[in-house]
């Protein structure tokens, strides 16, 4: 049964991926700081696909040593591991002059460290057996600045390098590796936006999306999906 890692997977795109690989067989590994949403998750994978294995935990990903200890915990119960995404994340707007002291920190170890510290956590399997897909979810703002985008977009730039890099050094391993890069989606962060929702992009789409390109073929590496709402950024 192959299998599939993920971030952050009760809320927003994160629970669009549960679903659809779910719903393709795959066996599922996800994490969220809210105990009560994984709960339900779980119950909702357990009636609807009654063969696959399915694992949670309570994670606060910006947690070295917690991030760590998920990924350690998914390869046990898993026994292997075929797609990572790297998709929890984290919002907090501001300027980089004003921002209040522990912002940067707490978006980037949420948006970076914890893809660079479950990455290598999970690398020597995937390694070894010279196979799989590493998806990290970055954003439209790791390549386009823009004010009031502060550490969020510091930490989205480096979730992007941080994929370059990857890529690179996974090339022997049949490894692939992609960026996705989606612009204003309607989830959690834009809640009580008066904007009507075709001016977002669907999260059920970038997991649907985000699953095609899994299924191409083998001999080719898509490196960057960028993905913007027909009208344009917001």
């Amino acid at each position: 049964m192959p299998s599939v890692i993920i971030t952050g997977g009760t809320k927003g795109i994160g629970r669009c991926l549960v679903l659809k690989f779910a719903s393709k067989g795959f066996d599922i590994a996800t994490c969220s700081r809210n105990e009560s949403e994984l709960t339900s998750l779980k119950k909702i994978l357990e009636s609807d696909y009654p063969k696959i294995k399915i694992f949670v935990s309570k994670c606060d990903v910006s947690q070295k040593e917690e991030i760590i200890n998920f990924g350690k915990m998914a390869i046990h119960e898993l026994g292997h591991v075929d797609v990572l995404i790297n998709n929890a994340g984290i919002f907090m707007p501001g300027s980089i002059a004003n921002e209040e002291e522990g912002v940067f920190e707490k978006q980037i170890n949420t948006n970076l460290a914890s893809a660079y510290y479950l990455t290598r956590t999970l690398l020597p399997e995937m390694i070894n057996s010279k196979s799989g897909y590493i998806f990290n979810m970055c954003s439209t703002a790791s390549n386009t600045a823009y004010t009031n985008g502060g550490s969020y977009s510091i930490s989205k730039f480096g979730l992007l390098g941080f994929s370059k890099v990857l890529r690179e050094e996974m090339k022997e391993y049949n490894i692939r590796v992609s960026s996705v890069l989606p612009g204003a989606t309607l989830t959690a962060s834009w809640e009580g936006t008066e904007l009507p929702s075709e001016r977002f992009i669907n999260p059920e789409d970038v997991a649907n999306l985000i699953y095609n390109f899994y299924e191409t073929p083998v001999t080719m590496n898509i490196e960057e999906i960028i993905i913007r709402p027909l009208k344009g950024d917001i």
